[in-house]
């Protein structure tokens, strides 16, 4: 059975009454992405420097290594495994300070994204990664939560991680995300190494579920083309059968609408009550960019929708989006069309659709 990963964000509550032990939770998690912040930093740069030391051309010709455990090779350098080596780095530097689970899948992670782009490092094509002290940190569910379940009398999903208790905010939520935590907790599906993350006094779990891609009657000699422009956001055609998803006016113009609105409000910015800052000052301003984040968002979900649906009742098992890299260079010459037409994240969300439902893209 063919299954994919599916990444949902939830906010979480911490499950304690105010007070001194809730307090400590918040201080424990603060203190856990600083720690995984200055630990990501630590084992990216030791790896560049192991990846690297060929070029140390300084060094005398004498010199002699091999990126191995000395005891099971003379020229080796390592006191253990090269994989073992930033662990161990990072697990004595902050050893009591963070869970060692945190660590672990961050070394591991930073591993594998290592070795993916150290060919480009080599080359000179891509700077070393500087991780944030707002990243996410990682975790593996099933050794560090406990005791997901759905409280009846809070009326929310409960679970223990790390010994703190937490509940999960879904809210008027109207996606797959409780369907998705009932499947959990049935069993019906597994919860992979999730993150958390800390962003303005809120906690959020990234968490990452493995589901089932979607079963339909496809044909792989059935293929669709699927244009995208700015005078439709997509043109779609199987055969002699065509569908146009949404217009310039529908998205466009309502995007100018939302951007004009929010000039407006920088402009009388200046002129609004202070109190705290530029914060309170642009609190309009930052109000309308949400607003237009959300509505683009919401539009590219529903044209990739629409689109993958229309090509599950075709039946089409391929879908070409034809004469993209045109396009894309096209707006990257026309200021006003990179900045209001969402290429690249349309293209994003139209690929995940397809590989849910079984259907292959290709780009032309």
């Amino acid at each position: 059975m063919e299954t994919m990963k599916l990444t949902r964000k939830l906010q979480l509550i911490v499950d304690l009454p105010e007070g001194e032990e809730r307090e400590e939770a918040f201080k424990n998690l603060y203190r856990w992405q600083n720690r995984a912040y200055r630990a990501a930093n630590l084992i990216a740069s030791h790896h560049y420097i192991q990846e690297m030391i060929q070029e140390f051309l300084y060094l005398s010709e004498k010199v002699q290594y091999k990126l191995v455990d000395g005891k099971k090779d003379e020229l080796g350098i390592f006191k253990q495994s090269r994989n073992n080596t930033t662990y161990r780095l990072v697990s004595d530097r902050f050893k009591g300070e963070i869970p060692t689970d945190i660590l672990s899948n961050l070394n591991r992670a930073l591993l594998l994204s290592f070795n993916k782009e150290k060919t480009a490092y080599w080359k000179g094509e891509r700077s070393l990664k500087n991780f944030k002290r707002d990243m996410a940190f990682p975790f593996a569910p099933d050794e560090c939560i406990h005791g997901l379940h759905y409280n009846e009398e809070k009326k929310a999903f409960c679970f223990r991680l790390f010994k703190i208790p937490f509940r999960i905010y879904l809210g008027k939520d109207f996606t797959d995300k409780r369907k998705l935590l009932e499947r959990a907790i049935a069993g019906e599906t597994s919860i992979r190494t999730s993150h958390i993350k800390l962003k303005d006094g809120k906690i959020f779990w990234l968490a990452v579920f493995t589901i089932e891609k979607e079963k339909h009657q496809l044909k792989s000699m059935i293929i669709a083309e699927a244009s995208l422009s700015l005078e439709y956001p997509i043109v779609a055609k199987v055969h002699r059968t065509r569908l146009t998803i949404g217009s310039r006016e529908e998205f466009l113009y309502r995007r100018l609408a939302i951007q004009a609105a929010r000039r407006r409000a920088q402009a009388g910015a200046k002129n609004s009550r202070s109190g705290h800052g530029t914060k309170r000052k642009l609190k309009a301003v930052e109000s309308y960019r949400e607003k237009e984040r959300n509505y683009v968002h919401n539009r590219l979900h529903l044209y990739s929708r629409q689109l993958i649906d229309f090509c599950v009742k075709q039946q089409a098992g391929t879908l070409v989006l034809v004469n993209q890299g045109d396009k894309i260079g096209i707006a990257k010459k026309e200021t006003f069309v990179l900045r209001n037409w969402s290429y690249y994240e349309l293209m994003a969300k139209i690929k995940y659709k397809a590989e849910k439902a079984g259907i292959e893209v290709v780009v032309e």
